[in-house]
């Protein structure tokens, strides 16, 4: 009970904190939200002209041009102001957004003045939390606006966008409502078990639980391909020793980033980068060569090549030998103890040949379209 009193009136204070990254820029923001948002805005906004405390009858919408001032009435910056009343704000509630030039000190000048009037700094994603309290947002739409503020790539700009725009949230109420409807027709044929009347069959129930399930175990699964579309896809690049995985791996990046030596075993650890094909990040991850180890060192490295094997979508397997084509798993021998699942994909590239890097990795960025069955048509369910 006390936490819960505690937790309450948190969500009346004011709360405040920049909206722009924190550094030297043209422009900056700060938002301020709360009930006692704009009355702390009058207190230190004064006009072009000269005027104070003239906020308080701003209506909502409106942006005044004018100069922030400190207790001192010392002007810190010349600011546009924005009032947002409640409840057509992002949070709910009444929120001001400053715009001032993008100066640190002039940042934490304003803050200042901001929290001596009682307001306080707000603790990460406190915002969304807000609007998600306030009923703006739903709880996916929430996580969405993280996912887009860290969107790298046109796919995760794509996803979030989606999910922003609430194609996930309707997902979960067509669910929800078949779920109501299943226990509806559940209830009603307990009620009237002992008459003669049937609402359902019970072949018709089990068809409207099992697509319920079949609908669910689509979201879920759809988990690991927008995880992939986020966070980068990540492509194992395997072979035996010295077979030129390491000249692959640069070839790809364009630079010198793994170590090349015509000695056996050179790669040691895994080393990764990420590089975007069609607006999709691919994590490359470069592996030590398989087979016997001949060290302890080795034999670590080498594990840490099944790990990488493990989570990988995509494995790019580096043969001296020209092999054409695609598989859907690596070559491997058994001493190896690989216990490898299926993958979407593997592309077997030989260090033969005069293949580009242009060429590699557009067969890359075709043979992951060729999966979309499989990683793509799950993301939909999540956009």
């Amino acid at each position: 009970m006390e936490t819960e009193l505690k937790n309450e009136s948190k969500l009346q204070d004011t709360i405040c904190a920049p909206a722009t990254a924190r550094g030297i820029a043209a422009l900056g923001m700060i938002r301020i939200s709360g009930p006692n948002a704009i009355s702390i805005i009058n207190e230190i906004f004064v006009t072009t002209k000269g005027l104070k405390c003239v906020m308080k009858d701003t209506a909502s919408g409106v942006t005044r041009h004018g100069f922030i001032v400190n207790a001192r009435n010392e002007t810190i910056d010349e600011v546009m102001c924005t009032i947002f009343r409640a409840p057509n704000s992002f949070t709910g509630e009444d929120t001001v957004e400053i715009s001032h030039h993008g100066s640190i000190f002039i940042q934490q000048q304003i803050m200042v003045s901001i929290v001596n009037l009682g307001a306080r700094i707000a603790i990460n994603g406190e915002f969304s939390q807000r609007a998600f309290l306030n009923g703006k947002i739903a709880l996916s739409q929430a996580e969405a606006i993280a996912d887009l503020i860290s969107a790298r790539t046109a796919m995760s700009h794509h996803l979030a966008m989606k999910q922003l725009h609430g194609g996930y949230t309707e997902k979960i109420k067509e669910i929800r409502e078949e779920f109501v409807k299943l226990l509806s027709l559940l209830e009603l044929e307990l009620d009237f078990s002992e008459e003669d009347v049937e609402f359902a069959s019970r072949d018709n129930l089990n068809q409207l639980m099992q697509h319920s399930i079949d609908e669910l175990e689509k979201l879920v699964k759809s988990f690991e391909a927008g995880s992939a579309f986020k966070n980068g896809i990540p492509v194992a690049i395997i072979g035996k020793p010295n077979s030129g995985k390491s000249t692959i791996m640069n070839a790809i990046l364009n630079e010198e980033r793994s170590i090349v030596s015509p000695i056996s075993g050179t790669t040691r650890d895994t080393v990764e980068e990420s590089v975007q094909i069609e607006g999709i990040e691919y994590r490359f991850i470069d592996t030590a060569g398989l087979r016997s180890a001949k060290d302890s060192i080795e034999r670590k490295g080498i594990e840490r090549s099944y790990k990488a094997i493990e989570r990988a979508h995509i494995i790019l397997y580096v043969s001296r030998t020209l092999v054409v084509g695609f598989t859907s798993q690596p070559e491997r021998k058994e001493n190896h103890h690989h216990r490898q699942q299926d993958r979407p994909c593997a592309f077997k590239q030989s260090t033969k040949g005069s293949m580009g890097r242009n060429e590699l990795l557009a067969n890359i960025g075709n043979q992951q379209h060729r999966n979309r069955r499989t990683i793509g048509e799950n993301s939909q369910d999540k956009r």
